[in-house]
């Protein structure tokens, strides 16, 4: 197939695709898809090798949220069921922390509801940060707290953040039909924040929420031209109580071919297979480690994933390694960067130049069967006395 060839060619040389050839890689068929999978497999195995990094997530406060987010379970006014619950201690934080560094994990993301931190909240952070630190020597943090006012995302990174996260989610154009309550601009500045602050910038997408391809590849090209060093791919998880709770759009082997896409467009960057994997690729997970080098080792903020040691023997027996403590993530062009990039050839970065559509239309993806069984609300880990999944 020329289009897979072309896509991987560009990939080793790190050259951005046009705005058809991406939206043709979503609109291939299933008898293709295996060939897609191998061609961005290419791509992936040229950067990363065979290297799978582990994550591990901590939610520091859950629910109790001002904004509206359509697809958050923390949501204004949510009848969820999720555990509430304030800020955790320093201590207890570190705890929960270290039931993921345990597993394999070797960044910590600590996240928190709300629109942003204030600087109280911030001095809170930073005090968990160094307790995580002082326990494990040589772990990733990154911090997730909303939108950043002037002067946080640097005070972060003196308390010892690594990186800082803040999805864009989906396109600008349809932004204002999944949140109201802030702006995608909001997002923009706030990874553009962490950038200049000298953290690494993590800002991903959610996939499934009933957007165009065109939305899919407005928000990859996006990322693109912010030039984080990670991008979080999210699965939507429709979880009962929240407005996008009937959205079952997404098939395994749509997921398949969105982390494709997003590989060729970001072919350097750690993409990093997030929510609802277990949801929505179920058994085809081990088919996207050929496509991302990065997961979540266990649950989510409010729902439950796939069991740890599970995801490890998923690794293993696909033919993949867990990425050591003392591995860097990132290939040598970016990692000698710092923070960023890497990537700004004269082809714009990802600017859309062209603004162009897919000569094909894509086929309509037939609705995934609601699989409402395979969605529950987390009730171990932080915030309770159980033992976390990890």
């Amino acid at each position: 197939m020329d289009l897979l060839n072309t896509l991987v060619d560009k990939g080793l040389r790190r050259e951005l695709p046009t705005r058809e050839e991406a939206l043709a890689v979503l609109a291939t068929s299933d008898d293709d898809l295996l060939d897609v999978v191998a061609a961005a497999g290419k791509v992936r195995r040229h950067w990363f090798g065979r290297r799978v990094k582990l994550n591990y997530l901590v939610n520091l406060k859950s629910g109790l949220c001002p904004e509206d987010c359509s697809y958050c379970s923390q949501r204004l006014g949510s009848s969820t069921g999720i555990l509430k619950y304030t800020w955790l201690k320093p201590d207890e934080a570190s705890k929960a922390a270290a039931a993921g560094l345990a597993g394999g994990a070797k960044r910590v993301c600590l996240v928190a509801s709300g629109r942003g931190p204030t600087d109280r909240d911030v001095d809170r952070v930073a005090g968990t940060i160094k307790a995580i630190k002082d326990q494990n020597e040589g772990v990733e943090v990154c911090a997730c707290l909303g939108l950043l006012s002037d002067g946080q995302a640097e005070r972060l990174r003196e308390a010892g953040a690594d990186a800082y996260n803040h999805n864009l989610n989906t396109s600008e154009s349809t932004y204002g039909d999944i949140t109201t309550t802030h702006t995608y601009a909001d997002r923009v500045d706030t990874v553009t924040k962490a950038h200049a602050a000298g953290l690494s910038a993590c800002s991903g997408l959610i996939a499934g929420m009933g957007e165009s391809d065109e939305d899919l590849v407005d928000v990859v090209y996006s990322l693109r031209e912010l030039d984080p060093d990670s991008v979080p791919v999210n699965f939507l998880i429709p979880v009962e109580g929240t407005p996008l709770a009937k959205e079952w759009n997404l098939t395994p082997q749509r997921c398949l071919r969105i982390l494709a896409m997003v590989r060729f467009v970001c072919p350097d960057v750690e993409v990093r297979i997030a929510g609802g994997r277990e949801v929505h690729l179920r058994t085809m997970q081990p088919l996207a480690l050929n496509l991302a080098n990065s997961i979540f080792l266990g649950d989510y903020l409010t729902t439950e994933g796939q069991a740890g040691k599970a995801d490890l023997e998923m690794i293993a027996d696909a033919g993949f390694e867990v990425e050591g403590a003392d591995q860097v993530t990132l290939p040598e062009h970016r990692a000698a960067a710092g923070s960023g990039c890497g990537s700004h050839e004269s082809a714009g970065c990802g600017s859309h130049e062209g603004g162009g559509v897919c000569g094909t239309t894509a086929p309509a993806t037939p609705a995934n069967e609601a699989r409402t069984d395979l969605v529950a609300v987390r009730r171990r880990g932080a915030g309770t006395d159980l033992a976390p999944n990890a």
